[in-house]
């Protein structure tokens, strides 16, 4: 099957032989799953942020909204690039420094920290959003029932805020699975890395590219249809009409 693909490609120009070594084609499929594993991480990583993030906004207590504010401002407005360089090269090296080859923190862990926060900051305002739409009747209601306001935010209004804020949160996580792709400025090897590596040794550079982008679009395919499933199961008679 192989073989008659890359005979197939090569008659329409394209050069898949790499494809047919053993070693350049365990370094993809590796790198492939690098990738995978990276989004999972993250999505359950940024998701955690999201929630935490929005609680503190929402929470009424100045010294839990104010940092969080700070914080979801100076990661929005500052490249995801950037923030893992001075992560993976600043603050890595001040931990590698205090706690020698005990470091703990692979550039691994290193990429699925930043992508989760910095996606996590949008998360938060998507649910934030969600919170504040919230009907203040549904709210009256609870109240009356003498719900805490912590019984109030995690039983009530974050279970509706998920489902008012599931479309930006889709396409947060959709965007979050192309963010992936910068683990390679820090030599993860994750699929770009994997492809990076390949054709530094030849000349298939275009090849490389349309096998990348199949491959994130169709994970961001993937994303979007759970996503669709979710609004679908998730939607409230009564709510958004």
């Amino acid at each position: 099957m192989m073989a008659w693909f890359v005979h197939w490609a090569a008659g329409i120009g394209l050069n898949y032989s790499f494809l047919l070594d053993a070693y350049q084609r365990g370094t993809l499929v590796q790198g492939a799953l690098t990738t995978g594993l990276l989004c999972l991480f993250t999505l359950i990583g940024s998701l955690v942020a999201g929630i935490s993030l929005a609680a503190m906004l929402t929470s009424g207590n100045p010294w839990l909204a104010k940092p969080a504010r700070v914080f979801i401002e100076v990661t929005r407005n500052t490249p995801t690039l950037v923030q893992l360089y001075c992560a993976f090269l600043v603050l890595n090296m001040l931990l590698t420094q205090a706690v020698g080859a005990a470091n703990p923190l692979t550039p691994f862990a290193w990429v699925v920290i930043v992508i989760s926060l910095h996606k996590g900051a949008f998360h938060a305002e998507a649910l934030r959003a969600g919170i504040e739409a919230v009907p203040v009747v549904t709210l009256e209601a609870a109240s009356s029932l003498a719900f805490s306001r912590r019984q109030l935010l995690w039983n009530v209004q974050l279970p509706l805020a998920l489902r008012f804020a599931l479309p930006s949160l889709i396409n947060n996580l959709i965007d979050l699975v192309k963010m992936t792709a910068v683990a390679s400025a820090i030599a993860v090897g994750d699929i770009t890395y994997a492809a990076i590596m390949i054709w530094t040794q030849s000349d298939n550079v275009l090849e490389l590219m349309i096998l990348i982008l199949s491959f994130f679009g169709l994970l961001s395919f993937t994303v979007n249809c759970v996503g669709r499933l979710l609004e679908a199961r998730l939607r409230m008679p009564g709510y958004g009409h």
